[in-house]
């Protein structure tokens, strides 16, 4: 399988083994112990996509389509049948060295008035926590109505990201706001941003953005003095670690780029959706008590450390329930990541008497 590692090596540390990189001091060379966590990557690489509805991708039948800024321009053709003209959902996340520009399409508004509406999900069968802006290029022009989504349980349940609209109080009743209006206390509510949605602009203005790195430098503040202060706070922020965790990502395309205020109705060829390059940077989520994690047969999963075991490290391995388990902390050694999950004081066993057939018990210490 693929191993997704960090940059730190192990190092053993009493029971257990912590992680540390070597760093330079005025008195030289010297161990710097940190929170165990694989490094950041490009989570696209691991994920499953599915669209709903399962038939909304252009191509069969195959269908021409017209350039929206020209609706005269109508040399631009999807068949499914035909690897050079097909757009399939694959092409959200293929590298972008090509030219031309690869991407999924979907079909056009041909059933107007009925909304043209397309739910994307992203899913990675394990927890994820995201460490970068999350970011959507259209090659469509971008939706005029749009809502990114989070599950924490596998998709049985989801909850808004962010709204993106070009007339937020029409489309869903609240009132636009900018990252940028947001504060230290209110960094983690759900707003509806007219940013990404407005002007007659294709060519240029591409992007959708959830703003991950912005609501975590309102969240470190101005007063953050040391990365120790920075781990300690989220030690102690459950909310805001759950806020950047997910397993899964929906995206809900609800209107599509149309360019005016009245849609052109002898014309639905010109209203379409289509995506270029969808981008996800994280790591895989391991309770900081691992820092690498395994792709293996399609799945990922965490290389666990301090006698943790489970998909996210999250409980204690058999016979190792001398303390109970709980979350690694960011913190460094000492006051970081507490010996846990320590081997059971005694454990009973159970022997019986070849002689006599008698049941008996003896508890041996185990150290």
């Amino acid at each position: 399988g693929i191993r997704l590692k960090s940059n730190f090596p192990y190092v053993s540390w009493g029971h257990y083994d912590v992680c540390k990189s070597q760093i330079y001091t005025e008195e030289g060379l010297a161990w710097d112990y940190m929170a165990c966590q694989p490094e950041a990557t490009d989570m696209t690489k691991y994920l499953r996509v599915a669209l709903d509805p399962p038939n909304i991708t252009c191509g069969d039948p195959p269908e021409t389509y017209c350039a929206l800024e020209n609706p005269y321009m109508c040399n631009n053709e999807c068949d499914a049948t035909t690897e050079e003209l097909a757009h399939p959902p694959e092409l959200m996340f293929d590298f972008e060295g090509r030219n031309p520009t690869t991407f999924w399409q979907s079909t056009s508004w041909k059933k107007y008035p009925k909304p043209l509406q397309v739910n994307i999900t992203l899913s990675w069968n394990k927890t994820i926590e995201l460490t970068d802006d999350i970011v959507l290029t259209f090659e469509s022009g971008r939706p005029e109505q749009m809502v990114l989504e989070k599950s924490l349980d596998y998709g049985r349940t989801w909850t808004p990201y962010q709204f993106y609209a070009t007339d937020c109080l029409d489309a869903f009743t609240m009132e636009p706001k900018t990252v940028n209006e947001l504060t230290q206390r209110t960094l983690l509510d759900i707003i509806c941003t007219e940013d990404y949605s407005r002007g007659y602009v294709w060519k240029n203005d591409k992007t959708v953005r959830f703003e991950i790195k912005d609501r975590f430098a309102l969240f470190a503040g101005p007063r953050l003095h040391n990365m120790a202060s920075l781990y300690g706070q989220l030690d102690t922020t459950k909310n805001l670690r759950d806020f950047f965790t997910i397993t899964d990502l929906r995206i809900r395309l609800l209107k599509p780029a149309t360019g005016a205020t009245m849609v052109d109705e002898n014309n639905l060829s010109r209203y379409f959706y289509a995506i270029s390059d969808i981008k996800v940077q994280g790591r895989c989520k391991c309770n900081l008590h691992a820092n690498s994690c395994v792709f293996d047969k399609g799945k990922l999963g965490c290389e666990c450390e301090h006698n943790t075991t489970g998909p996210d490290c999250g409980r204690c391995k058999r016979h190792y329930h001398g303390r109970a388990w709980s979350v690694g902390s960011y913190l460094p050694i000492p006051k970081g990541t507490q010996c846990n999950c320590t081997i059971n004081p005694c454990v009973f066993f159970t022997f019986v008497s070849l002689s006599t057939g008698q049941l008996w018990h003896k508890s041996i210490l185990m150290y």
